[in-house]
Formats: structure tokens, sequence, C-alpha cells
């Protein structure tokens, strides 16, 4: 492993421990200032995600944006592929997807102009550390190339870190929105 790689596996185990804990101690309303920021891009294509594990759940913003545009998830193609996105609608039928992640049993593919961005930390410069498979990286910057592309990173506000270590290739969020505040890049 390279010097690099050692200080990103770092940073996600301080970082998921950090995660674990603000999703034991969260309460239902973590998804208002992401309301928020959606209700202002009303009709708008946008990705959200299914969380997994200890994620911040933006289901609820999401269920509030499909009242009024589509929404989709994200649908992982295979490993060093971009991401492609499967419409989503409340209650509808989901199977399992890639690493455990759920997606819509029917799959019917859009492609969004907002992308509410899991992750694994975030640093005040728009900085993000994900999973590791660079899936994010790949889609922003493809989907940037075409038009302009908003990625909001989404998390628990104990997921900052003061920095972190970050290739040319890691997409920089836009902004960043926790359960308690906005943060723009």
């Amino acid at each position: 492993m390279n010097d690099l790689a050692d200080l990103k596996a770092q940073a996600r185990k301080q970082a998921f421990a950090r995660r674990k804990e603000a999703f034991e101690a969260a309460g239902k309303a973590q998804a208002g200032y992401l309301s928020e920021v959606l209700a202002g891009h009303r009709g708008v294509p946008l990705s959200g995600f299914l969380p997994i594990r200890t994620e911040i759940d933006p289901l609820p913003a999401m269920e509030e944006a499909a009242a009024h545009g589509p929404v989709a998830v994200p649908y992982i193609v295979g490993k060093g592929e971009a991401l492609k996105f499967a419409l989503w609608e409340p209650d509808c039928a989901l199977v399992e997807g890639a690493f455990g992640a759920m997606v819509p049993a029917e799959l019917d593919f859009i492609e969004p102009e907002i992308l509410i961005v899991p992750l694994v930390a975030f640093d005040l410069k728009g900085g993000r550390l994900g999973y590791g498979g660079g899936f994010y990286d790949r889609t922003l910057e493809s989907l940037r190339a075409k038009r302009a592309t908003l990625a909001v990173g989404f998390a628990f506000a104990a997921q900052e870190a003061a920095s972190l270590p970050l290739e040319a290739t890691d997409q920089t969020l836009d902004m960043i929105v926790t359960e308690s505040g906005i943060i723009t890049v």
C-alpha cells in the first residue's frame, strides 16, 4: 500500500467510529436541513441513497422531493464503472444490490442533476472520503463534463474532519448538509 492509501484507510477507520457514535445518538429528525435544500430545487431530477449500516437517513427528504419530480438511487454497474441511477418512489419494491444496498426491483434509469452523496468523512473545503471504490468520483466527473451537477454531501456533523487525504481524482462537494445545518463550500 502507498502512503496516501494508508492515510485514507486510517481516516476512514476514525470516521466510521465517529459516524457510528453519531448514528447511535441520532434522533428521528435527521433530514430537516436536507429537505430545506431540496425545496429550492423542486422538480429537478435528483439522486438520493438508501442508507446502509450507520449512514444518516435521507429518506424523509427524498419522499418530499418525489412528490415534485423524479428521484433515483444509485445502482452499481460494476467495479471501476460510474454509477447509474434507478428511479425510486416511496414504498416501491426493492431488492438487494451490490454491497448490500437496496435498489428498486424494476430498473428505470435517469440522469440526475443533483446528487445527495453518502460519505464517511468530509472537510469544510468540500473534500469527501467515501468507501474507497471511486464510484461517486467517476460519476460526478462524468456528469459534470455534460452539465452543471450539484453534489450535496449528506452526513452527521460528527463526520467532519479537519483535513482529508485526497487525490487529484477525488471530486469535491458543492455543499454539505448535516442534521444540524447547511455548509456551503
